[in-house]
């Protein structure tokens, strides 16, 4: 089973794609809306709640984990696959991250290396864009922009909002000083405003949605490890947990995926019990 985890309803966005470009898999989504956001969130609790849920995942039986949520992806990947694969040499198991698949497909469509990333402000400040961005290519110039009132108003159904649209202008205006050709939307609740990222950029700027990027990446990595691949079930099953509240969890996520949730579960992660 291949579990994806999410700080709330943005990792459904990523979902999603798996569903268009992988049906054939089992998927268990974990949401994380009562410790929602994770934006501001410091490096020491979001640790704590990835180990929390890396481990309910792989307890209910997800052999593969994507950690969907940027912000756990810039700050705890590298620690949750130390601790989990690396120390105990674990083969059977794999964590992944959505942050490679966007640097990767920056790298390949920037024309002149001249690449921006928005996102939370802690993905911004984590630096983990830069750092792989910098590491496959020589030179590369990086603008950055926090946008931390983005992800509230797309949840609060704002996004379609002239005052939306009005404060993502006002976002990006100091990158597009930059002379930008290519730009990461390191988050994913903003592929709600991909339209808007794309007209405000203009056209000689290629705005990467994380979704399609990410999909095709699991498919590619899938087919290069087919060890992994193996373990996974296929009988098509939809699993989805929440630690927040399931009714209102299934109202917005059927909203972020397209279709009706019918069974949504809770799931309390402070229960759980983090090895040594």
């Amino acid at each position: 089973m291949i579990g994806v985890f999410d700080s709330g309803y943005g990792g459904l966005t990523i979902l999603k794609d798996f569903l268009k470009e992988l049906p054939e898999y089992d998927y268990m989504y974990l949401g994380d809306n009562a410790r929602a956001p994770y934006g501001n969130r410091s490096t020491e609790t979001l640790i704590e709640f990835g180990e929390q849920t890396v481990e309910y995942l792989f307890e209910q039986g997800c052999t593969l984990i994507i950690i969907a949520c940027n912000t756990a992806s810039s700050n705890v990947l590298r620690h949750l696959q130390e601790k989990y694969l690396r120390k105990p040499k674990v083969t059977s198991r794999k964590i992944l991250g959505v942050i490679m698949p966007q640097v990767e497909a920056a790298i390949k469509l920037s024309r002149d290396g001249r690449i921006g990333v928005v996102g939370t402000r802690s993905t911004i400040e984590s630096g983990s864009f830069d750092i792989e961005l910098k590491k496959l290519r020589t030179g590369v110039k990086i603008a950055k922009q926090a946008c931390p009132l983005l992800v509230p108003l797309v949840e609060e159904h704002w996004h379609d909002k002239p005052e939306a649209k009005m404060i993502l202008k006002k976002y990006l205006h100091g990158l597009k000083t930059y002379n930008l050709d290519t730009l990461i939307l390191a988050c994913t609740h903003y592929p709600f405003l991909y339209n808007d990222f794309c007209r405000i950029m203009g056209k000689n700027v290629d705005v990467i949605n994380p979704g399609p990027v990410v999909a095709a990446s699991l498919k590619d990595y899938l087919s290069r490890h087919p060890e992994i691949k193996k373990e996974l079930t296929k009988k098509g099953g939809r699993i989805y947990f929440t630690t927040g509240d399931p009714e209102k969890f299934q109202a917005m996520g059927s909203e972020f995926l397209g279709y009706q949730l019918k069974d949504v579960r809770p799931v309390d992660l402070n229960k759980v019990k983090i090895s040594s």
